[in-house]
């Protein structure tokens, strides 16, 4: 890809603080894994997009489930789809090679370029899951014991991986990481990225919604705090429907943007009443 650069910086879409940008750059410059964290809606997952756009790389994602072992983003032998060509006569079944797949780290590893690897929320599998990694993002490599062929990486990907803090990650697998917590952003960086994603939004709309976005994070007894992602949905909405702002607070029009549980909701209209 042409007009690639080698330092992270903040996108048209994206906008990064300074300590989160440094981060990025430091993983870059010392070749490690960044391990992100941050509550939900901080832009964690977006992150990833905003590095490979930046550097004009290809992003690749591997979404982790409680299911997800590691052995799934190195490669997967598909026996039964050999059984099943053999039972009926296909040809080249003798070739196992056809049958292996690679997964999200194989395909990582054998690209001709170098790409963005995005290990999304990480925290969703077993314990065992990050220690299970450690050898391949150590060495950069992988056996396939079917195939006696070792993928080694062409090109150091730059790995970013997200957790919600669901679990604690083990300390060995710590060690090998760049570690950054998205800190929640201030009204500041707020507005930064709102107007990143609507540049003419009016101003007493943008100041009034996001005085009753953060009152609503501010009560203790919120469960579901709204997210980054929740405020700029919210803008849109007051935005397409024309709603005056006088009594925002009040009258908290769309509330179902920006709250989610109706406890949260009982207990922000307790506060209003």
């Amino acid at each position: 890809m042409s007009g690639q650069n080698t330092a992270f910086t903040s996108t048209s879409d994206y906008v990064a603080s300074k300590e989160l940008l440094a981060s990025v750059n430091v993983a870059i410059a010392l070749q490690k894994p960044l391990l992100i964290k941050g509550e939900p809606g901080t832009g964690k997952t977006m992150l990833a997009k905003a590095v490979a756009d930046s550097l004009g790389k290809k992003l690749i994602i591997w979404n982790i489930k409680s299911t997800t072992k590691a052995q799934d983003g190195l490669y997967v032998y598909d026996t039964i789809q050999r059984l099943y060509d053999g039972q009926f006569g296909e040809e080249g079944v003798d070739d196992i090679s056809r049958y292996i797949k690679l997964g999200k780290l194989g395909e990582a590893f054998d690209s001709d370029e170098q790409v963005v690897l995005l290990i999304d929320e990480i925290d969703k599998a077993d314990l065992e899951f990050p220690n299970d990694l450690l050898w391949e993002l150590d060495q950069m490599e992988f056996y396939i014991h079917e195939t006696k062929r070792t993928v080694k990486a062409k090109h150091r990907p730059m790995v970013i991986i997200t957790s919600n803090a669901e679990k604690e990650l083990p300390d060995a697998f710590l060690r090998r990481c760049i570690f950054h917590y998205i800190d929640f952003p201030n009204e500041a960086l707020m507005e930064e990225i709102v107007r990143t994603h609507y540049p003419d939004v009016e101003e007493k709309l943008l100041k009034d919604a996001m005085e009753v976005f953060y009152w609503i994070r501010s009560i203790k007894d919120v469960r579901k705090k709204p997210s980054t992602s929740e405020l700029i949905d919210w803008i849109n909405a007051l935005q397409i429907g024309g709603i005056p702002t006088d009594k925002l607070k009040e009258e908290l029009p769309f509330v179902g943007t920006i709250v989610k549980k109706d406890e949260d909701l009982e207990t922000i209209r307790h506060r209003v009443d």
